[in-house]
């Protein structure tokens, strides 16, 4: 008997160790082609941006050029549209997709969709549209997580580790945000914390930022801070008023621009056309028109709204916000304008389905937004030193009420400023942003996006019910793990538990044990692939 005991302990412990040591050294590696990779995207994206803003001030000073400008965007257009079709995931801004490759909804084809996405979005780039680098990131990573997994032949439980590595990493690197990525592992991609999704989440984005640094200094760069124009100061309680509305003010805008992209992606279903393949073109074709458009009134609205958010910083009150004054107008209505422009753009990129990053282009909303609320709370007796904490809580709430990722807002914050002084008052703002988007009974946007995505691409269509009855084996994977801490295959459930003569109807909390006999239900296209998985978790 104590044999037997030491035995199943042997094997339990065994497999835990090699589980462990699996997931650090795929994630590693991960970690370094991921990093690699979207660093070179997004050093290739900065080059993109400036090119494009060299291009519009030359024909803005040479009006007979708008023709072939406008010539240029369209067959663009045409292209991303052409791009789109070789690869649905390049449709749209990348997380919602990397989300469903983590969750095993999405199926990639990592060679394929990772050269689209990179190709793609580097081109919106490069036609100077208002989107960023972060989101193709993220599906970048998870592209390449998937391809290092399917390289080294790992199982499908892996890969998907590597996915979220992969992803945590591109975002990671993309913001120089590294504790962003791994939340956004928790947070977004995967909704729980397990030791599993830390590891694979920590030993990508360790690696993939050490990649970032090794490649910047090879090349001659500087890794520098997220923003150097703000300086931050402790804020008295006496002025933690003015953080409430804030608060208030970014989760109506935030709820707005929410119900806004969906309203937006309705109007650009209405350009039909007997072939598909023709509608989407077209619908893109249009949005990379109107973002020409915009981006030739004002160059401030271009790219992601990196130069945009800094150049509203103040050092603490002591310099006034550098952007640009557009038409003469006060820093208050250029803003008010530059908000208008911006908010209505990505809501075009979203509704169209233009390969996009909407994540940096959200937060520059919020920063705008802050500036506006600047002046208006400077008038009514704010000290303008802490102009710049307001635009970085401004950010994180409208973020959070759109994206309903709360964690992650406030890390992001923190590591963009290098400080804990915003804590306490970005926590009250993204508590009253979310709070407000709970009440409107908004969704978080990427979750709405990935299932826009599963009901366009007929994801859930294809799939049949399947059932499995399948005994768990002692120290297996699932081994003494409540259900909901175990990486089941996209769409299983566990109706029931036989346990020796005991049958249970399991819930999320309840714990799994050697010797279990599981009845698994799924809705799947590929019945064979997930019985081998569960196998694997199983046994």
């Amino acid at each position: 008997m104590r044999k037997t005991i030491k035995k199943k302990y042997e094997k339990k412990n065994g497999n835990l160790y090699r589980n462990i040591i699996q997931l650090v050294a795929v994630g590693s590696v991960t970690g370094v082609f991921a990093g690699a990779i979207v660093t070179l995207f997004n050093v290739l994206a900065v080059k993109g941006e400036e090119f494009s803003h060299g291009v519009y001030a030359f024909v803005k000073t040479n009006p007979a050029l708008i023709p072939l400008l406008l010539l240029a965007l369209l067959l663009g257009g045409f292209m991303l549209g052409v791009a789109g079709e070789i690869s649905s995931l390049v449709r749209g801004c990348g997380i919602p997709q990397a989300e469903g490759a983590t969750r095993g909804i999405v199926r990639m084809k990592w060679w394929k969709d990772t050269t689209a996405a990179f190709a793609a979005c580097l081109l919106s780039i490069f036609m100077g549209l208002s989107i960023g680098s972060e989101g193709p990131s993220v599906l970048i990573g998870a592209g390449v997580g998937d391809g290092v997994a399917s390289s080294l032949k790992r199982n499908e439980m892996i890969k998907r580790y590597q996915i979220t590595g992969g992803a945590c990493t591109g975002l990671a690197v993309a913001s120089g945000a590294p504790l962003t990525g791994m939340v956004f592992a928790f947070e977004e991609a995967h909704k729980r914390f397990t030791p599993e999704v830390f590891i694979c989440a920590f030993s990508s984005v360790v690696f993939g930022m050490l990649t970032r640094s090794l490649i910047y200094q090879l090349l001659g760069m500087q890794v520098q801070s997220a923003f150097h124009s703000y300086v931050f100061h402790e804020l008295p309680l006496s002025s933690y008023s003015y953080v409430v509305l804030a608060g208030v003010v970014c989760g109506l805008l935030g709820v707005a621009f929410y119900k806004a992209c969906f309203g937006m992606r309705r109007l650009f279903k209405k350009i039909k056309f007997k072939n598909r393949r023709y509608s989407h073109t077209v619908r893109i074709m249009v949005a990379v028109l109107l973002g020409g458009v915009i981006s030739f009134l004002a160059t401030t609205a271009m790219g992601g709204g990196h130069h945009l958010i800094e150049s509203l910083g103040t050092k603490g009150g002591t310099a006034t916000p550098t952007v640009e004054s557009l038409l003469s107008f006060s820093l208050a209505f250029t803003l008010l304008f530059i908000l208008l422009l911006k908010f209505f753009i990505t809501t075009v990129n979203v509704g169209s389905g233009i390969p996009c990053g909407i994540f940096i282009p959200m937060i520059a909303i919020g920063a705008c937004i802050g500036g506006i609320l600047n002046t208006a709370f400077c008038n009514l007796g704010m000290d303008k030193a802490y102009c710049d904490l307001m635009i970085m809580i401004c950010m994180a709430a409208f973020f959070t009420t759109i994206v309903k990722a709360p964690l992650t807002a406030i890390i992001m914050i923190c590591e963009f400023t290098g400080s804990f002084a915003p804590l306490l008052p970005v926590i009250i703002a993204v508590s009253i942003g979310y709070t407000i988007g709970e009440v409107s009974r908004t969704d978080g946007i990427y979750e709405e996006l990935l299932e826009v995505y599963e009901r366009e691409n007929g994801i859930h269509e294809r799939a049949n019910k399947e059932v499995f009855v399948l005994p768990l084996a002692y120290g297996a994977t699932a081994d003494k793990r409540e259900v909901r801490d175990v990486l089941w295959p996209s769409g299983v459930r566990i109706t029931e538990i036989k346990r020796g003569e005991e049958l249970i109807l399991p819930d999320g909390d309840t714990v799994l044990h050697g010797g279990d006999v599981l009845t698994i239900v799924c809705r799947t296209e590929a019945p064979q692939k997930v019985k081998d998985e569960l196998v694997h978790i199983l046994d």
